[in-house]
């Protein structure tokens, strides 16, 4: 399954035009590292990356991650995202994204309680001298779908 997913992921058109290639997944999909490779048609009108290509290649992971990692049990949607650009991106770009169990032990524990969560977290896009020049804040909407309000009236 994992190579079957990251010969989709860098294979998907989306992707491929844009420039991003998944470097790195983890067997337990709790670490992925995207690269942003620089290229004249990644470009923007002033050479550098283009703003929505940095988004694009921190969109779908967290989300993948988190159902590969919670099972079937679990919804899990992007809710919203919002990116700040802090410094012009001239070179290639990586960002990484990471879950670990104290996380998805807290989603488990907070969605038995409450049904749904939303789970907060900002993912650092770098440079090539680790840099930082942009940052992406997402919110991932999260249901717990055997929750019994019955169970648990709050």
């Amino acid at each position: 399954m994992k190579k079957y997913l990251l010969f989709l992921w860098n294979f998907w058109p989306p992707f491929i035009g844009s420039g991003i290639w998944i470097d790195q997944i983890t067997k337990d999909y709790r670490h992925v590292r995207v690269r942003l490779k620089k290229r004249p048609w990644t470009s923007n009108y002033v050479s550098t990356q283009y703003g929505g290509s940095i988004y694009s290649m921190t969109d779908p992971f967290y989300m993948v991650m988190l159902l590969m990692n919670l099972g079937r049990d679990y919804i899990v949607w992007d809710k919203s995202a919002q990116i700040r650009f802090l410094k012009p991106g001239k070179t290639d770009l990586t960002a990484e994204f990471n879950i670990h169990e104290e996380l998805l032990s807290d989603i488990r524990v907070t969605t038995a309680k409450q049904g749904k969560m939303e789970w907060h977290i900002k993912i650092p896009v770098k440079d090539k001298n680790q840099i930082t020049v942009a940052e992406v804040d997402k919110v991932l909407w999260i249901k717990y779908k055997k929750y019994n309000k019955t169970q648990n009236p709050s």
